[in-house]
């Protein structure tokens, strides 16, 4: 694309927000300024929003990827100043105030980064070709159809070694998101393989590890909370690795730092996330965890009308001498704030500056079996409660009313039997064009 080529966007009197990114930060600030006297352009790469929390459940066939996905177009239907694009940037040019993509450039007044965050590997490049992460919805499929095709593949495996690398399981990583991936293997090994699979000895051959480096699992909440994630899983029949580290990974052997090696062909890495700034930022900007340092007012520094927020941005504060935990809420209030500081630019108003209110913190382990920490008034509490509270906070989250009734359903459905009919393997297929090539078509996510 040439480069005097114009993404097609109107002209306007009004001054214009770019905004790079529709997750949880970027979609709350195009929201809010989309009845505001600002032109609004929202780039990003999928014409969807996803619901990050429960991309485990459509790994786990829980859920169908549909459920926990919004289309851009529908949430803006009305709205004449929002303009939607569905591209990537592959640069920005802070001298021009101009981002770049394959469909041409598009100029700004404000620019928003909230491209959010990418899987790190810490440069284990073995790791990175052959373990499965899961930052969207297209690798949460994927990760679904892997562990359902390497259990068809089992049932024509004689070989005990052979069958162990296809039936067992490592998850790298003892957040919320490994604890939450780890019981609902669990609860598949108990509840649902043994009906799939009868042929198979499920309980004695599968075998479901967590790995975590440090010596405590879900880092950053209680002591008490941290103890019962781990009691719970230890229950279920989950193999909890305290205290040890992955060090290599060839797509058949997990090797750990003291020498054991586990065979496997299935490791889930939700072992850290790194920043995914924009190229062609200052280099002055980038900061630790490959994110981007910005003041109170989520501005970077040195670069005229230039934002950051959510996973991607780094701001220090009192409380949090390290930057803001990587986690939805913290993007949601850094969206409302520079949201407010856009409308207090209209009223001649001052800026005021990001301060983050912690909520507290919550992960869920399997059914009943959950883990709460309230910061006020401070409670912690597990149980029953503390997975019908989960349950709550993250129904309400999620966008639209058919998908909260149809993500309710599955989770009574699930609750009642164990027995939801989304074990589906959803191939990616190919068409012929008219040259009779065939070309790939991304893999259907409605099932």
């Amino acid at each position: 694309m040439d480069a005097t080529t114009k993404i097609n966007i109107p002209e306007s009197d009004l001054p214009r927000i770019v905004i790079v990114g529709g997750g949880f930060g970027g979609l709350k600030l195009a929201r809010k300024l989309s009845r505001s006297a600002y032109q609004v352009v929202l780039i990003d790469k999928n014409n969807y929003h996803q619901f990050q929390p429960l991309f485990y459940q459509v790994a786990m066939a829980g859920l169908e990827p549909s459920s926990i996905v919004f289309p851009f177009r529908k949430l803006f239907q009305g709205k004449k100043n929002v303009y939607i694009r569905v591209t990537e940037v592959t640069r920005v040019d802070p001298a021009a105030k101009r981002i770049h993509t394959p469909f041409g450039h598009c100029n700004y007044d404000h620019l928003i980064v909230a491209t959010g965050a990418d899987t790190n590997f810490f440069g284990n490049a073995n790791i990175a070709e052959f373990a499965i992460p899961m930052k969207s919805v297209s690798e949460a499929l994927y990760l679904r159809n892997n562990i359902l095709d390497d259990y068809e593949d089992a049932l024509t495996t004689p070989g005990y070694d052979s069958r162990q690398e296809l039936v067992d399981i490592v998850i790298v990583g003892g957040g919320p998101t490994g604890v939450e991936l780890a019981g609902s293997l669990a609860e598949m090994k108990k509840h649902v393989l043994p009906k799939d699979y009868p042929e198979l000895n499920i309980a004695a051959e599968v075998d479901i590890y967590l790995i975590q480096s440090g010596g405590e699992l879900l880092k950053g909440f209680s002591a008490g909370s941290s103890a019962k994630a781990l009691r719970y899983l230890t229950d279920m029949g989950v193999k909890v690795l305290l205290d040890s580290r992955v060090t290599d990974f060839d797509g058949h052997i997990v090797s750990l730092q003291d020498g054991r090696k586990i065979p496997t062909q299935k490791v889930i890495w939700a072992a850290g996330i790194k920043g995914a700034p924009i190229p062609g930022l200052p280099e002055t900007a980038l900061t630790f965890g490959n994110r981007l340092a910005v003041d109170p007012y989520l501005r970077l520094a040195g670069v005229d009308n230039i934002y950051a927020i959510g996973d991607v941005a780094y701001l220090e504060e009192a409380a949090f001498p390290k930057g803001h935990p990587q986690v939805a809420q913290v993007a949601i209030q850094m969206g409302d704030r520079l949201a407010r500081n856009f409308a207090r630019s209209l009223d001649g108003k001052d800026w005021e500056p990001f301060h983050y209110r912690d909520k507290g913190s919550m992960a869920t382990v399997g059914r009943a079996r959950a883990v709460v920490d309230l910061l006020r008034p401070e409670f912690h509490f597990g149980g029953i409660m503390a997975w019908l509270v989960w349950l709550l906070v993250h129904l309400f989250a999620i966008l639209g009313t058919r998908n909260k009734l149809f993500v309710f359903v599955n989770w009574v459905a699930n609750y009642i039997n164990y027995n939801q009919s989304l074990r589906l393997i959803i191939r990616p297929t190919f068409r012929k064009g008219s040259d009779g090539v065939g070309g790939p078509r991304s893999p259907d996510i409605s099932g």
